[in-house]
């Protein structure tokens, strides 16, 4: 078996390289090499494993300390002082079987960065399809195949933003996907109703397709709900406000209190004070888990204050105040 290159010269680089240096040449060498933009080129693909290799050791502080002190037995079993990274010891190597999956936390952006270069945004959106998508990101990715075996495809993620109603009454969205070979596939999604900001469906094998007759990855569709005037959601109850006329707050009355599945008159007690909450018992947003069970809304009740007052207005409001005051309280505010 032939002897491994050194790692540095591999990426094309020096030995003093810095972090940027390395995450550059194998950004560029990744582009070059993958798999996937070289169908069928066994030589392509042999150098995107070793790059892979190389930079998964420069890349990571640990590992390039050891790599610098003991080589390649660092991590073939033969060195001393390997820490724990003997995992790397076949890496790409006779007997793999198979196509070898990593794992990339994307913390620094590093591999969607890379595959955006490589694929470019495999994500539009489509007239009337509200998909609000920015490309993917590949949770996991294939190095190559070797032995002939069979691999799952990578998973990808994607966004989708649906309006503050779609995710309080669920909705159907039609979803715009263009693959690498330039095709679109269209998607009929449904968002469940209930759905929150930040949450995800799952879209099973509708991710990258496997590879010799494994099954194809997943998409994770992350939603975005789009804010609604007047209305602010935590979890399953809403909270709006609405505004009242003094008199009514004096005196008592009703008042119509929008919600989310239309109007309703709501009875104002009399002496209402300004901040009052009232609760719309099962006016909030349905369980996911039980959707015989919704959230509250909570309204807040302002007191309109008058302006622009007629001198008789004026001086009707100068005697209720005097008639407050001689009953002993404060102000008419208070009464």
């Amino acid at each position: 078996m032939a002897a491994k290159r050194d790692y540095y010269e591999v990426l094309g680089i020096s030995r003093d390289a810095d972090a940027g240096t390395i995450k550059k040449a194998y950004r560029k060498l990744a582009k070059k090499y993958h798999p996937d933009t070289n169908p069928g080129d066994k030589t392509a693909e042999q150098n995107f494993k070793e790059v892979t290799e190389a930079y998964n050791v420069l890349s990571d502080p640990e590992k390039k300390k050891l790599y610098d002190q003991f080589g390649h037995a660092a991590f073939d079993g033969t060195g001393a002082g390997t820490g724990g990274y003997e995992d790397f010891k076949d890496f790409g190597g006779a007997g793999s079987g198979g196509y070898r999956e990593y794992h990339f936390t994307g913390s620094e952006g590093d591999m969607g960065d890379i595959f955006g270069d490589i694929f470019g945004n495999m994500f539009r959106g489509g007239a009337g399809g509200g998909f609000g998508g920015s490309g993917f990101q590949g949770s996991r990715f294939y190095s190559g195949q070797r032995g002939g075996g069979s691999a799952r495809g990578a998973d990808l993620s994607a966004e989708v933003t649906v309006s503050f109603e779609e995710a309080a009454f669920g909705c159907e969205k039609l979803l715009h996907i263009r693959k690498e070979d330039g095709s679109v596939q269209t998607l009929q999604v449904h968002i469940p109703a209930g759905i929150d900001d930040g949450q995800s469906i799952r879209l099973r094998g509708k991710g990258m397709p496997g590879v010799g007759g494994g099954s194809s990855g997943d998409l994770m569709l992350k939603v975005r709900v789009q804010e609604k005037a007047g209305f602010t959601r935590k979890g399953m109850d809403v909270y709006s406000s609405v505004s009242v006329p003094f008199t009514t707050a004096v005196f008592g009355g009703e008042t119509v209190i929008p919600t989310l599945s239309g109007n309703v008159v709501c009875r104002i007690r009399e002496g209402t004070q300004s901040g009052t909450k009232i609760r719309l018992k099962g006016k909030g947003i349905v369980s996911m888990k039980d959707p015989s069970v919704y959230g509250d809304q909570y309204v807040t009740v302002q007191i309109q204050v008058p302006r622009d007052l007629g001198p008789e207005a004026r001086q009707k409001l100068r005697e209720f105040e005097a008639a407050c005051r001689a009953d002993g309280r404060k102000s008419w505010s208070a009464a």
